[in-house]
């Protein structure tokens, strides 16, 4: 499907963000939508998880606002109340010694519950649907500080889905992931929103990954939105050149339409292929 800003389920509105009065993104606007996958990208600074982490009510905006599906301003709503409809993966967090998966999973069902665990009613349903559709279930009694790079990545995003939001956040989730588990993530992401309904932003350095994975692609550069929209007609050879920086080869499948990116370095510019070895 593709992304409608109509029915968008988080948006950001001419959003201006900064660090110690210094302006990183200026006059940006997004929306992310159910059912579809929406992909930042840019080079680095510019601006991506900046924008994100607004996105997620973690930096306010010098200007502009942060609106939820229903109207409602992210940051008018408590932490309980925006965590029950909003959920960010971050780059980095800390590895629980110690505790086992299925507790570390639990962790996400924090806003809906007070000081005993039993007052979360729904609570087992949603770490037990986690668990299963991140394939974490057989690593439950597991305890998290055992577990591989790409593993706990999935831990972490099971962590995500048990917060039962309809929104998801993520800021790099495939960064120092093997090729295995960075193609795990990102189908996963894409089952979230096709079979489930989940409005996905997903800040992506890739832009192979984000062309295969994204409904709708917003480039940025220096902290402004560049372009915005399909990912063929974003990712285009002068826009990517212009934003990164040096020449970028663009080929469009014609029977997908799947946009492929190559950049083309010193060394990589009319190479001839090395023979395969007899």
């Amino acid at each position: 499907m593709r992304a409608d800003e109509s029915a968008a389920g988080l948006r950001g509105d001419r959003l201006t963000l900064g660090y110690h009065g210094t302006p990183v993104v200026h006059d940006a606007s997004i929306g992310l939508c159910a059912g579809a996958v929406t992909a930042l990208v840019g080079p680095n600074g510019s601006g991506k998880s900046t924008l994100l982490r607004s996105l997620a009510r973690l930096h306010k905006p010098a200007s502009g606002e942060v609106l939820l599906d229903d109207g409602a301003s992210a940051f008018a709503l408590s932490a309980k109340e925006f965590a029950r409809r909003v959920t960010l993966l971050a780059q980095h967090r800390p590895t629980p010694s110690g505790v086992t998966v299925r507790d570390v999973v639990g962790y996400g069902r924090h806003p809906y519950r007070g000081r005993w665990r039993h007052e979360d009613p729904d609570g087992q349903r949603a770490i037990a649907w986690a668990m299963t559709v991140t394939g974490v279930e057989p690593m439950a009694e597991r305890t998290a500080d055992e577990l591989s790079g790409g593993e706990l990545q999935r831990v972490w995003l099971a962590t995500c889905l048990a917060q039962d939001t309809r929104v998801l956040l993520l800021d790099e989730p495939t960064t120092f992931l093997d090729l295995r588990y960075q193609v795990e993530i990102l189908d996963l992401v894409r089952d979230l929103a096709d079979e489930h309904s989940v409005a996905v932003g997903v800040v992506l350095h890739d832009l192979n990954q984000a062309a295969a994975v994204a409904d709708r692609v917003v480039l940025l550069h220096r902290g402004a939105v560049l372009a915005a929209g399909d990912p063929a007609d974003v990712l285009t050879p002068e826009r990517l050149t212009a934003a990164y920086g040096i020449p970028v080869e663009v080929t469009v499948e014609p029977g997908t339409g799947l946009v492929a990116t190559r950049p083309i370095g010193r060394h990589s510019a009319g190479r001839a292929p090395v023979p395969a070895p007899r």
